[in-house]
């Protein structure tokens, strides 16, 4: 079971991934430690990618319509200017970052700042998503979040995409995805060929 970690020190900082597929309730953890982070008076800023306006250009808003003001940002350097002195930092939509966004997440805890980023492990193929993989290789905390498959019932760890949109980034929501277990993902991939 997962225990967040204690509060920041002057010398320490660290890492934290809140990965799954799309319904799983990845931004809803994020918004929810960050809140806590604000409750105890921690100074926090919040970044996404500009790509994401779903629901809002300058709110992270979970798909449970509950939100927290964020920053958007280009590129994933724009980030260690902005968070320069900032004991939390919080980063949703990582997978739609540039490569470097694992640097600039060890640099941001080598300051000493609690980094937590939310976002999805695989695309709509299965594959690892952009700056995932990186991430999870060097958090010091993981958290897989799963959704419940469509088709099924069982837990879903991927993202089926129902259209035959082959765009690696596509934002979209209940109409273009749907989560799905291991094997209706598969049967629906297979289906779709």
């Amino acid at each position: 079971m997962f225990t967040e970690p204690g509060l920041r020190s002057a010398s320490k900082g660290w890492i934290e991934v809140i990965c799954g597929s799309m319904f799983s309730g990845k931004t809803e953890e994020l918004i929810r430690r960050l809140r806590r982070a604000q409750f105890a008076n921690q100074h926090i800023e919040i970044f996404k990618p500009t790509i994401d306006t779903r629901y809002h250009e300058t709110e992270i808003v979970s798909h449970d319509a509950n939100s927290i003001h964020s920053t958007p940002v280009e590129h994933s350097q724009n980030i260690l200017l902005l968070a320069n002195t900032v004991e939390v930092v919080g980063i949703d939509e990582a997978q739609f970052f540039d490569a470097s966004l694992t640097d600039v997440c060890q640099q941001l805890a080598q300051r000493g700042s609690r980094v937590i980023v939310a976002g999805l492990d695989m695309d709509y193929l299965g594959n690892p998503f952009g700056p995932m993989p990186g991430l999870l290789a060097v958090a010091e905390y993981v958290t897989k979040v799963h959704a419940i498959c469509m088709v099924c019932g069982d837990l879903a760890s991927h993202s089926f995409r129902k259209n035959d949109d082959s765009q690696k980034v596509l934002l979209g929501e209940k109409d273009s995805y749907e989560p799905r277990c291991r094997r209706c993902f598969q049967d629906g991939l297979a289906q779709k060929s």
